[in-house]
């Protein structure tokens, strides 16, 4: 009832009744009142205008008449499920466009779509015990302030699993839970500070790296990938006053190659030369789908130059929103003070419940699985595919499906959603669209055999179509 404003004209001719009436009617039709919210009783509503009971019930009464609200006795009094259509105009003003490259994110993963884990492949009956574990401990903990760092359990227990599958030793104070890896980015940004207005981007980049970077301030400078990764030389010669990097070296997004070890060295000697910071985003680090996961670029930073981050978006679930970063030991307290004044730490249970996860081992053996079902998925889809078709398989979690460079991959992917399909384009993740390279990113998380065999033939026909 927050969203409703009562203005009661005490001296007007339209009776007190009728004006709760047609003040509930306005917001439920509106759309500030969703279907099923309970209204208050008729003492609390009473007593909040200072009316009478009757005058209540009254009103009350009348939007039953009209179908808008359901009375269920002693249970309250509820906005009815089936209502008159709200405008139009009210309905899409209340909401603000999302990104576009959040694909649908209300519904469930469509086929082909990136940036989700399997669906059929995760452990919920034991994840769901996990989590109980986890609300209740949270609900028997003291009434205190949490650590905004995060708790120190899933820090410890993070710290370990980095140093076996990363190569990365850090004590747990040197890692902050964020929310996420848009809320890694965002404490990074105010936590360095950095003095150069121009940021270096991978290009092509995840999007919204360069869009986080605007809202805050700063430029973007675009610089090439090859297939050992980032072109330091040319992010020199495009920007040698930069004083911060972000880069994917495990995997790179979206095109999936590592960075190679000559420049790795060569990225953190500019750093070090240049007292410049590096961010890596640790992208798809633990399911590396072909070869093996080179060891994380902070495990070769000897100067503390570089944070890493990463999240269990694309191995547990994006609706946790739990991500982390690891700082040098110099800006730990720093970095503690800026999460605690920005952005602690996300929800208890779920800390706890990951904890849990990763201290009993479940984590590793839910990554083994995943990596074997990947596969198999991939190469299904390979197997459908025609051999004329222009495929990178190095493109982490996705195929890419080389387009020419006429073709508009925006348009394809815009013609599949009317078949349930969701292949992202590949150029605008680029940010010269001049250079942009044209292709279907296909991801295979979600392919299982049926949708399989029902969807790729008229993905198959649109491509052929735009060649």
């Amino acid at each position: 009832m927050s969203k409703l404003r009562f203005s009661l004209n005490r001296q007007g001719e339209q009776s007190l009744s009728e004006q709760v009436r047609s003040s509930i009617a306005d917001a439920i039709r509106q759309g500030h009142l969703y279907e099923g919210a309970r209204l208050p009783s008729w003492r609390d509503l009473a007593t909040q205008l200072g009316v009478s009971r009757g005058t209540i019930k009254t009103a009350y009464d009348r939007l039953s008449d009209d179908h808008l609200v359901i009375s269920k006795g002693a249970a309250g009094t509820f906005v009815s499920s089936v209502l008159p259509a709200a405008p139009k105009v009210v309905a899409e003003a209340s909401r603000l466009p999302l990104p576009d490259l959040y694909q649908d994110l209300e519904s469930a993963p469509k086929l082909f779509q990136v940036g989700v884990p399997a669906q059929d492949g995760f452990p919920f009956k034991q994840w769901s015990r996990i989590m109980l574990r986890g609300s209740r401990q949270a609900v028997a903990e003291s009434l205190r302030y949490p650590d905004p760092r995060g708790e120190q359990i899933l820090r410890k227990e993070i710290a370990a699993y980095l140093a076996v599958a990363r190569g990365l030793l850090c004590s747990a104070d040197q890692i902050i839970i964020t929310n996420g890896y848009a809320g890694a980015l965002g404490l990074a940004l105010h936590l360095l500070r950095p003095g150069s207005q121009r940021v270096w981007v991978e290009d092509p980049c995840y999007p919204l790296n360069r869009h986080a970077l605007s809202l805050a301030g700063f430029t973007s400078v675009p610089v090439p990938v090859d297939d050992q990764g980032i072109c330091v030389e040319q992010g020199i010669a495009l920007a040698a006053d930069a004083r911060l990097a972000i880069v994917t070296p495990s995997q790179q997004a979206p095109l999936g190659m590592q960075l190679s070890l000559a420049r790795r060295q060569a990225l953190l000697a500019w750093a070090q030369e240049n007292d410049s910071w590096v961010i890596e985003d640790d992208y798809l680090s633990e399911l590396q789908l072909s070869g093996q996961a080179a060891p994380a670029l902070a495990s070769l930073d000897h100067d503390e130059r570089v944070i890493h981050m990463g999240t269990f978006s694309k191995t547990i679930s994006p609706r946790l929103r739990l991500g982390f970063m690891v700082v040098p030991a110099r800006l730990s307290e720093r970095a503690g003070d800026t999460a605690a004044a920005l952005s602690p730490a996300s929800a208890l249970p779920s800390q706890l419940a990951v904890a849990e996860f990763l201290r009993d081992g479940h984590y590793l053996r839910h990554i083994r699985r995943m990596k074997r079902l990947y596969i198999q998925r991939r190469n299904a889809l390979l197997a459908l595919m025609d051999s004329t078709a222009s495929v990178n398989h190095m493109a982490g979690l996705s195929l890419l499906l080389a387009l020419a460079d006429d073709t508009d991959d925006v348009g394809i992917a815009e013609a599949a959603a009317a078949f349930n399909l969701a292949p992202a384009p590949l150029s605008p993740w680029y940010a010269t669209q001049a250079n942009a390279r044209k292709g279907l990113l296909l991801g295979v998380t979600n392919l299982s055999s049926p949708a399989l065999e029902e969807g790729y033939p008229p993905l198959a026909a649109l491509v052929a179509r735009h060649r």
